[in-house]
């Protein structure tokens, strides 16, 4: 597995302990992700299947890389997570910067390693064996 596998691995690890939060403890949920704003508990199962998607995803991905559109969803998923935070901060004001800071970390490196890795497997395969 190439290493943008094993980090995609990573992300998704990451995003099923908020699955958890978000079916099970959404308290903490309403604390540490969205600290000023009301949260049903509708809203944090909402956010547990949502996020339980994009783990998905990012599993999927990591031992597909070479499957294209299950890469471009993996990679537009991120794109997705990204904005929907960048609106909560900037717009609505529901989330603390430090919060969005973590949440730019991941998606941020993982849009651009993405990015970076979209052709190599195009590559591999328009190589015919000498």
């Amino acid at each position: 597995m190439r290493a943008l596998g094993w980090w995609l691995m990573l992300v998704g690890s990451l995003r099923l302990v908020s699955v958890w939060f978000g079916f099970f403890n959404i308290w903490a949920l309403r604390v540490a992700v969205f600290s000023q704003t009301e949260m049903t508990d509708v809203h944090g199962r909402t956010f547990g299947v949502w996020t339980l998607l994009t783990c998905t995803l990012c599993f999927l991905c990591a031992f597909n890389l070479e499957n294209k559109p299950l890469y471009l969803a993996t990679f537009l998923s991120f794109i997705y997570a990204l904005g929907h935070f960048l609106t909560e901060y900037l717009i609505y004001h529901t989330m603390p910067v430090s919060n969005l800071s973590t949440v730019a970390f991941f998606a941020g490196t993982s849009i651009i390693w993405m990015m970076l890795e979209w052709n190599r497997n195009d590559l591999k395969r328009n190589v015919k064996p000498e």
